[in-house]
């Protein structure tokens, strides 16, 4: 009898310890997981970190090296408003061909590497007429790579925990770059006083950017492998709650003020010197790396609604720069960038809540397009009322700013429709 006893005892201690074996093997498979979807954000965040080096970089001295070769004021205007035109217009295209084709990660090196070899290429050229087809090339290369490269980004956030911790560690790491980008540039041209030699340094962030880029390639031929939620099969178009959504941004784009014109005002009005606007920059650029990154964790918290604040928030940047002197500008400047940051991060969070992974390339192409002609659009205004009152010009965007926080609301209620359905 005792040993009968003796025998069951000694079989409840090994089933216990068999499930305790399991759970732990599920815990370290769901670790390993995680972990291979962080080092995949970070790989693509360090990318994006030397990507922006090098064409924040160059883009503080473009204006001043195409002067440099013989070009227009009109010509550096024409120039770098068509760059950006295409920057924005094409990613319609990328984002469509990315969705019909699969192709991804070909876009995205495509891309990169036309964006890459641009810049260093203008230490070659003799013209500004071939100084003006590189610029445009760089700002065709970054609207080829965004929308392939953010699908795959994408992918990262079940493991993560929520897209607006991936969107918003990767926008940290791409503004950081963009920080000190345009720091390194001022300081080879303070030191050398050479455009050429600036932008032939420019290559060494870009051969470090394509080598991460080859190496995420092979280490994550599947990226799509991380997400494992079934498409939805519905193919009828982009649901409403995306237009909602997209209405919204174009108020705030509308509204949002370039920084070279912001510059230009504060130089003008002799608020800060012509040395302190890279620090200004520098200034915007580290308050959008670190607003993208809290703001995009407390996305995946409370959802959609945390633009409200931040919208109303980021709006004010436009009576502290244009009314106010030195320290209510270098705040208002702050709090530009902390608008950036968080719809730099934010977008595609919310693109990717709301549209099927199978259309997603299209929806972050069309979306980003559209933010980006209407912020065009929008400085053209801004650019007019300049001449004519301040006061309404800091009215035009504070009145479209605000305009987009009832949309904002009706997209949150759309969102919680869907969920209960």
């Amino acid at each position: 009898m005792a040993k009968s006893e003796s025998k069951e005892e000694e079989i409840v201690p090994l089933s216990s310890k068999a499930s305790i074996i399991e759970k732990v093997r599920e815990l370290i498979k769901s670790s390993s997981l995680q972990f291979r979807a962080l080092k995949f954000v970070l790989l693509i965040g360090a990318m994006s970190f030397f990507a922006d080096f090098v064409y924040e970089g160059s883009r503080g001295v473009i204006g001043p090296y195409l002067a440099f070769l013989g070009a227009s004021a009109f010509t550096v205007a024409v120039v770098t408003g068509f760059g950006e035109f295409v920057g924005y217009a094409w990613r319609l295209v990328s984002g469509s061909l990315s969705d019909k084709t699969g192709q991804f990660w070909f876009i995205t090196i495509c891309g990169y590497v036309i964006q890459m070899a641009s810049v260093p290429l203008l230490a070659l050229v003799g013209s500004w007429q071939m100084a003006a087809v590189l610029i445009i090339l760089e700002r065709f290369g970054r609207a080829t790579r965004n929308p392939p490269r953010d699908v795959m980004l994408s992918y990262a956030a079940q493991e993560m925990g929520g897209y607006g911790w991936v969107f918003g560690a990767h926008e940290a790491l791409d503004q950081f770059g963009a920080l000190f980008g345009p720091l390194a540039a001022a300081s080879i041209l303070a030191w050398r006083g050479d455009y050429r030699f600036a932008f032939a340094v420019l290559l060494i962030p870009a051969l470090i950017m394509i080598s991460l880029l080859a190496i995420a390639r092979l280490t994550y031929p599947h990226p799509e492998e991380m997400n494992d939620i079934p498409p939805n099969l519905d193919t009828k178009g982009l649901p409403n709650v995306f237009w909602l959504y997209l209405s919204g941004a174009i108020f705030v784009a509308i509204g949002f003020a370039d920084f070279p014109f912001m510059a230009y005002h504060l130089e003008k009005m002799y608020i800060v010197s012509t040395s302190m606007v890279p620090i200004f920059y520098a200034v915007a650029m580290g308050m959008s790396g670190l607003g993208s990154l809290l703001f995009g964790r407390l996305f995946d918290r409370v959802g959609i609604i945390i633009l409200v604040p931040l919208t109303v928030l980021s709006a004010l940047f436009a009576p502290l720069v244009f009314f106010g002197g030195f320290w209510p500008a270098l705040i208002g400047i702050a709090l530009w960038g902390l608008g950036m940051g968080v719809h730099e991060s934010i977008i595609p969070a919310a693109v990717s809540l709301m549209v099927p992974v199978q259309r997603r390339a299209s929806a972050y192409g069309l979306f980003t397009a559209c933010y980006g002609i209407f912020w065009f659009l929008g400085s053209a205004v801004i650019g007019s009322l300049y001449s004519v009152s301040l006061p309404l010009l800091i009215a035009f965007c504070l009145v479209t700013e605000f305009a987009a926080i009832p949309l904002f609301f009706l997209v949150k209620q759309q969102i919680s429709h869907n969920s209960r359905v």
